[in-house]
């Protein structure tokens, strides 16, 4: 059990279960100078979700964690002067070995992503960086992904193909039954006077061609026949996708937010947070965020770190 008050949110509490059946992995903790994002990373080690390295200047941390009650004195702690030299210092213990998750502190997302994307010293890989919510939907039965809602403002044709992968390989970790994606428009048929819709057609095709692995895809739908089993009998849909489907590749950026916020505020969807394609996984949470959406954050992210050491097992065998 997750010892949190969870109410509805039993797909989290499966995440949050499975990750504590795993080693936590090492995360740096980037500027942990305010009380939310210290208690984020804090709760996540006391259900054994992660293993903390605090980031950032020390006496501002030892003075959000005495404002907030909180002890501190059994975590690594890596002393920076402000939150440019967190992001950087951070970087470094990952391109060390010695963290295996990023997580965002009390900085800007821009700060810690500057340093990540640097060419010489960052974590890039030849997979495009994006941004995946997973979603904890009260009433409906599984966890759904959406992606693209904070990285990527308008991707091309391009950048969906990683944005997917990235996604693709979010849900194997995961260990989603099957990863079924429905590329999102306004409408089912492509027209091409919506550019998505030809877009949808494309990545389906490239799919078939193996140009993206892992998942069943099928698009453009939109969102109720992606959703719900009953809108897709009724638009007549004969795919093992409509109806069903786990991960929603949205448009653009606004559309993408307007969902996930749309199933948080109305909803009452809790939002976890993680951007792929780095070297490591990345931890983006937000003052709004619920206590248990922080922690599914985190056990997505141990999840995820798993799944990693399992593959570079694997290669060196």
């Amino acid at each position: 059990m997750t010892g949190v008050e969870s109410g509805t949110h039993e797909k989290y509490d499966r995440l949050i279960d499975a990750a504590q059946k795993l080693r936590p992995p090492k995360v740096a903790v980037v500027h942990p100078c305010e009380q939310n994002s210290l208690e984020g990373a804090l709760d996540g080690a006391r259900l054994g979700l992660i293993d903390p390295i605090l980031v950032g200047p020390p006496d501002r941390i030892r003075a959000a964690a005495s404002a907030a009650r909180l002890d501190i004195s059994g975590f690594e702690l890596v002393a920076t002067e402000h939150s440019h030299e967190s992001a950087a210092r951070a970087v470094e213990l990952v391109r060390a070995g010695k963290a295996e998750v990023l997580m965002k502190g009390s900085l800007h997302t821009d700060e810690l992503m500057s340093a990540v994307v640097k060419a010489d010293t960052g974590l890039r890989t030849a997979r495009r960086l994006s941004h995946c919510f997973v979603m904890d939907v009260p009433g409906h039965a599984d966890p759904l992904i959406i992606t693209d809602a904070a990285v990527n403002i308008f991707p091309t044709l391009a950048d969906k193909v990683d944005i997917l992968q990235n996604a693709i390989d979010l849900a194997h970790a995961l260990k989603f039954p099957a990863v079924l994606v429905a590329i999102l428009s306004a409408v089912e048929t492509v027209n091409p006077k919506i550019p998505s819709t030809i877009e949808a057609a494309a990545l389906c095709k490239m799919a078939d061609r193996g140009q993206i692995v892992g998942a069943i895809l099928d698009g453009p739908l939109a969102l109720d026949n992606a959703i719900d089993p009953e809108a897709a009998a009724i638009k007549k849909l004969a795919s093992p996708v409509a109806g069903r489907a786990n991960i929603l590749l949205v448009p653009d950026l606004e559309a993408g937010n307007m969902l996930a916020k749309s199933l948080t505020f109305l909803a009452g969807a809790d939002a976890a947070g993680i951007v792929l394609g780095a070297r490591v996984p990345i931890i983006l949470t937000s003052r709004a965020d619920s206590v248990l959406a922080r922690l599914a954050s985190c056990a997505v992210a141990s999840l995820l770190a798993d799944s990693r050491r399992t593959d570079a097992s694997r290669a060196v065998s």
